[in-house]
C-alpha cells in the first residue's frame, strides 16, 4: 500500500486540490504501471473518480472510475495499452473514455483499426512520455508529490526534485479517417 499526500494544481482544467490518495499495489503491476495510474487518477479528479476495487484483475472493469451520485457510470479511465475490443466495450459503457499510455500514438492507433471502435473520435488518449514516468517512478516510494499540469506540460516535485514531462492529447484515429 502506498500512501501519498498529493497538492495537485491543475491549471489547464483549473483544478486546484489537495489529495490524500492511497494507492493498493497488485504484485503483478510494474512501477510505471502503478505511477502511470496515480498520475491517471490525480490528471482526471473530480467528483466521484475513484480507484476501480477490482480495476487490475477484472477485464470487466478500468483501474479508475467516475461515477455520478446515482452511481451512474460517466468515465472510464484506462492504463496501458488498451485493446480495440476493451476500447469499444467501454465507450459504449461510459460516457467518456479516457486511457493514459506511454506507448507510441502509432500503436494505438493500428490497434483501434483492428476493428471498428465505438466513438473512437471521442475517446481522450493522453500519452506520457516513458523516461519521465521513470524518473517519477524513481521516487514514488516517497510520500509527497506536488503535481502541477500547465499547457500541456506536467512538473511533479518529490522532496523539492522537479521533474518535467509533456502529457500529449493525442486522437485514437486519423483525423481524416
Amino acid at each position: 500500500m502506498h500512501r501519498f499526500h498529493v497538492t495537485l494544481s491543475d491549471v489547464d482544467r483549473a483544478i486546484y486540490e489537495t489529495l490524500a490518495l492511497r494507492v493498493a499495489r497488485h504484485p503483478s503491476e510494474s512501477g510505471r504501471y502503478l505511477t502511470t495510474r496515480t498520475l491517471a487518477y490525480c490528471l482526471s479528479y473530480e467528483e466521484g473518480i475513484a480507484f476501480s476495487k477490482r480495476g487490475l484483475t477484472s477485464a470487466e472493469e478500468p483501474p479508475i472510475t467516475v461515477r455520478d451520485p446515482t452511481g451512474i457510470l460517466l468515465a472510464w479511465i484506462d492504463v496501458g495499452f488498451p485493446s480495440a475490443e476493451r476500447l469499444h466495450n467501454t465507450a459504449k459503457a461510459a460516457r467518456r473514455v479516457a486511457p493514459y499510455t506511454h506507448v507510441d500514438a502509432a500503436l494505438l492507433r493500428r490497434e483501434a483499426s483492428i476493428r471498428s471502435v465505438h466513438k473512437a473520435g471521442k475517446i481522450e488518449v493522453w500519452r506520457l512520455d516513458p523516461s519521465f514516468l521513470d524518473a517519477v517512478e524513481g521516487s514514488i516510494g516517497r510520500t509527497t508529490l506536488e503535481i502541477v499540469r500547465n499547457d500541456g506540460r506536467l512538473y511533479v516535485t518529490v522532496d523539492e526534485k522537479a521533474i518535467e514531462g509533456e502529457l500529449e492529447r493525442v486522437p485514437l484515429v486519423e483525423a481524416d479517417a
